[in-house]
């Protein structure tokens, strides 16, 4: 098992480098740098994305000599962009030989050099490997702390999501393995199916319409984790508070996660009802409660628990962005969707990077579950 855990570990480096690598590449086809937004906001445009015209780039500006590939740049002095490049890593200050004093663009001798796309990667990737992400192009926080500041919001949905999609599925998926075949079993598989069809965000829209104060019932509030006034109230109120905002966001989140771990549940359970030990226990006078509790609920569980922290993962980075945009929480997923459209490179990156690595780990952590809960389990052999 130390050599797989190790081969694994191995591949999580290139397989890291191979994402940023590839994410890296792709937004320099996207047009519409931070640079452009700060020149589309200085020229009170607003938003530099109405009516780009020309390259790409990760800075859709790197255009030779820093000339006017840039939205409005014609408008602005040629030196402020040249600094807003360095400023930005997208160039850096050279001055001739012989010269003293601190590199400086107001110095005659020095000039802004760009710096090659491969070699902005390269030097990206050295500071990331220390975890070192930068700070915020337009907040002025490190992006650690940006993510340290987020993360309890999208944490509380995936986990809660996650909780109750196991607490409903896995009797739910016992009871359909029992009444295999039944009217109920084909009812609720039907009712499992549509709700795995529902889009989480549209799931999301209708909750928001029919429970939050659209044409129909206002029982949840519309946005947010809390009320007004809530640092005010008694722990009790607070518990209320809380749980009474993050009802509709939970719900909306774990619809899809709620039909996978059913049918899960339900063919792990049969395929242990029909093992020989299940007969021979039967044949001995077993009650069926016992047999399936005492004896196939233990080894039907393996498979469901040991994929707990798979199936957290993938609420946690599934629907967070668009449950957290529709129902207005401020957390990783949101963040996210707002550092992409400002084109907040150190936030995109450097959260990209962070989440990379944790569904990597906990890739590596559920098989460490499986041969934990079931030590039969042996990936190098399975490997061989």
């Amino acid at each position: 098992m130390g050599a797989y855990i190790l081969r694994r570990l191995l591949l999580v480096i290139p397989t890291i480098f191979g994402v940023m690598l590839l994410n890296f590449m792709l937004i320099q086809l996207v047009p519409g740098g931070p640079i452009d937004q700060i020149i589309a906001q200085l020229e009170g445009e607003g938003d530099a994305f109405a009516g780009i015209s020309g390259g790409g780039g990760d800075n859709a500006a790197d255009a030779s000599d820093f000339d006017v590939g840039y939205q409005g740049a014609r408008g602005l002095p040629p030196q402020f962009l040249e600094q807003l490049q360095v400023e930005f890593n997208f160039a850096r200050i050279v001055c001739e030989d012989g010269f003293t004093g601190e590199p400086d663009l107001d110095a005659e001798e020095c000039v802004a050099e760009e710096i090659p796309i491969l070699e902005r990667f390269g030097l990206m990737m050295m500071d990331y490997l220390r975890f070192d992400f930068g700070e915020s192009y337009f907040r002025s926080i490190s992006v650690v702390d940006l993510v340290i500041e987020k993360m309890p919001v999208s944490i509380t949905l995936g986990l809660w999501s996650t909780i109750i999609a196991y607490i409903v599925s896995i009797p739910l998926g016992i009871r359909k393995a029992v009444l295999d075949g039944t009217r109920f079993d084909s009812a609720t598989s039907a009712i499992i199916i549509v709700a795995y069809a529902i889009p989480g965000f549209l799931f999301g829209i209708i909750l928001l319409v029919v429970f939050a104060g659209g044409r129909y019932l206002s029982w949840f509030p519309l946005r947010g984790l809390t009320s007004d006034g809530f640092e005010d109230m008694t722990v009790i109120q607070q518990i209320i508070d809380y749980l009474w905002h993050i009802t509709l966001p939970v719900v909306a989140s774990t619809i899809s996660a709620f039909a996978t771990l059913t049918l899960l549940t339900k063919n792990s359970f049969l395929d242990e009802i029909k093992k020989q030990y299940v007969m021979t226990a039967k044949a001995k006078g077993l009650t069926e409660r016992r047999v399936l509790y005492g004896h196939v609920f233990r080894n039907a569980m393996l498979i469901v628990i040991a994929g707990f922290p798979a199936v957290f993962i993938g609420v946690f980075f599934g629907g967070s962005l668009i449950i957290e945009t529709i129902f207005s929480l401020d957390g990783l997923g949101r963040l996210g969707f707002e550092a992409v459209v400002t084109r907040d490179y150190p936030v995109v990156f450097g959260t990209l990077f962070v989440f990379s690595l944790i569904g990597l780990t906990v890739g590596i952590i559920s098989d460490l579950m499986y041969v934990w809960i079931d030590p039969r389990i042996d990936f190098e052999s399975l490997e061989g």
